[in-house]
């Protein structure tokens, strides 16, 4: 008999997906990393006094300067690191909840080491992926995939939502 698995959460992160339209074409805001070595959306802890998706707004507005709508409801979860292995830490993981922000007006950040920059998304998941392991890249890769299918089509988003709700009730 094998050993019994064992059940290790992650810790949890909200991440503020900022994107802005021209015409037909989207651009993602991306920031650099505490470090200033790669590219991340605004992105950090959870706060007991805020939902996920405020949560999410405050990263974007702290990080990046961003203001702008934000979706209440995330619509991807993808498994981010920290830290490199060699250090006393080591990497952490966190699943990571991702919130579409659609934004109005830039102003400064908090943080100015972070340089918020638009970038479209093939430039995005270049950016991302540099310097990353290839399944957080993938990951990330991913996530823009995904928000490009949510801006494209977001009522087959909300139709699949709506269905696995019904599908589940049903289930039950």
């Amino acid at each position: 008999m094998g050993s019994p698995r064992v059940s290790k959460s992650l810790p949890l992160q909200v991440a503020a997906i900022c994107y802005r339209r021209h015409g037909e074409a989207v651009e993602f805001l991306l920031v650099n990393t505490n470090g200033g070595n790669k590219w991340t959306f605004p992105k950090g802890s959870t706060d007991p006094r805020l939902s996920h998706s405020q949560a999410a707004e405050r990263e974007a507005a702290e990080e990046a300067g961003a203001l702008g709508t934000i979706e209440p409801r995330h619509f991807h979860l993808y498994i981010h690191s920290k830290g490199v292995f060699w250090q006393p830490n080591g990497v952490q993981e966190f699943v990571v909840k991702a919130f579409l922000m659609e934004v109005h007006q830039l102003r400064r950040a908090d943080e100015p080491q972070r340089k918020p920059t638009w970038f479209s998304p093939e430039e995005a998941r270049q950016r991302l992926a540099k310097g990353r392991e290839v399944k957080y890249a993938r990951e990330l890769e991913a996530l823009i995939d995904r928000a490009m299918h949510h801006l494209q089509f977001p009522e087959a988003v909300l139709n699949s939502h709506d269905n696995r709700s019904t599908r589940a009730a049903a289930n039950s």
